[in-house]
């Protein structure tokens, strides 16, 4: 923990800007020779991030008088602006000290209007500061500076930011993830990005958790081949891709209706001693349906009793509304008595689907009689709870 304090004043101190080379992370190309493609592929999304809490009343003052004078010095050639600037955080320091209030409320307050007014380096060394005198502070603070370099795209701080809150609090939100994938948006640097996740690699190996959490949010800003990128370094690390790493890519892959490499990375699954579970095959089922390969959906599915994964609502579901699209209603009918046999609960939605195909055919009293027997068992239907996955 002290070593990694240290790293970060270090940055604070003397954060030069440097450009990236390929040298940064040796021999990465020959290790992974499919990574130049990835980083020729890496696509940009426009976003927005807000960032701020609430102040503390009390100190509303003295943190604007602050800002205030520091904007004004920064409007100035002076030759004593780093000493002049040394001196204002020493006064939040000792007002933070001395504070009767919770140092973390204090310490946030601050953290926000500095960022607030664009002086992220005052910010980033008051909490510097702070560590070095072991004085407490909220996991908050440290977001907010996330954020605010998130939102300037200032990658480097970033990296230095989100390093030192996974050495000193561990498990992150989904928003601070958010936040990293967010300050890539705009670049095209894939060295950049792949030296990041080289070092967050080296603090968090052996376990996959804060790198899988990590292609997660760069799929949800709409950053695939970086997601991509970013699992192909981690085959060569000590960070080495597990379940849930699969898992999202195999999402990933189907979503962007990239079935083919879907496919080839569930094999590349099984083929890493990785077992696929309920999820991986639902993943599978629910995304070949989309493009109409109901085949595969067959071949799938049996592996599945084959390997022992007990399918569940959303495994029938996707075969279900499958097979009453294509016309295939006996099957649809077949499967949907199966799954009550399993006693898996049915859900309106399911219910709904296979009446609606039912119609569609013109069996009209067999849709009838599932009407009848959805309205007469609705309190005990799956409902959206049934159908949302846990967090990855």
């Amino acid at each position: 923990m002290l070593n990694a304090s240290r790293h970060l004043k270090h940055f604070f101190q003397y954060r030069k800007t440097k450009p990236c080379s390929p040298l940064a992370i040796p021999g990465f190309r020959n290790q992974i020779p499919f990574i130049g493609s990835r980083l020729s592929r890496c696509n940009n999304c426009i976003t927005s991030i807000t960032v701020g809490f609430p102040l503390i009343r009390p100190f509303f003052d003295i943190i604007s008088n602050f800002i205030g004078n520091y904007q004004l010095l920064a409007t100035q050639a002076s030759p004593n602006e780093e000493e002049v600037t040394d001196e204002a955080l020493n006064q939040i320091l000792t007002t933070i000290e001395n504070a009767p209030k919770p140092n973390g409320e204090i310490c946030t307050a601050y953290v926000d209007k500095l960022c607030e007014a664009g002086n992220l380096s005052a910010a980033a060394r008051l909490l510097q500061s702070l560590r070095d005198k072991h004085i407490f502070h909220s996991p908050k603070a440290y977001n907010l500076l996330l954020g605010a370099a998130s939102k300037r795209h200032d990658i480097e701080l970033l990296s230095q930011v989100f390093k030192e809150l996974l050495v000193f609090q561990g498990s992150l939100s989904s928003t601070s993830y958010l936040y990293v994938a967010k300050a890539f948006v705009k670049t095209s640097d894939g060295i950049q990005l792949l030296r990041f996740i080289k070092e967050v690699s080296a603090l968090t190996s052996p376990s996959a958790t804060v790198i899988n959490r990590i292609i997660f949010a760069f799929a949800e800003c709409g950053q695939v081949d970086k997601a991509l990128l970013i699992y192909d370094l981690i085959k060569s690390l000590k960070c080495k891709p597990d379940l849930i790493t699969y898992n999202t890519i195999l999402d990933i892959l189907g979503r962007a209706g990239r079935t083919d490499e879907m496919l080839q990375e569930f094999t590349s699954m099984k083929g890493a001693g990785i077992v696929p579970d309920v999820v991986s095959y639902n993943t599978l089922l629910n995304n070949l349906r989309k493009v109409g390969r109901l085949d595969l959906c067959l071949v799938y599915f049996r592996e599945m009793g084959e390997n022992g994964v007990e399918p569940d609502l959303l495994t029938y579901t996707a075969l279900i509304e499958s097979f009453g699209r294509s016309g295939n209603v006996k099957e649809s009918i077949r499967l949907f008595e199966e799954m009550k046999l399993r006693q898996i609960r049915p859900s309106i939605y399911v219910y709904r689907s296979l009446i609606n195909n039912l119609k569609k055919i013109g069996k009209l009293e067999l849709a009838m009689k599932y009407l009848e027997e959805m309205n007469s068992c609705v309190s005990d239907l799956a409902g959206p709870n049934d159908f949302k996955r846990r967090r990855r």
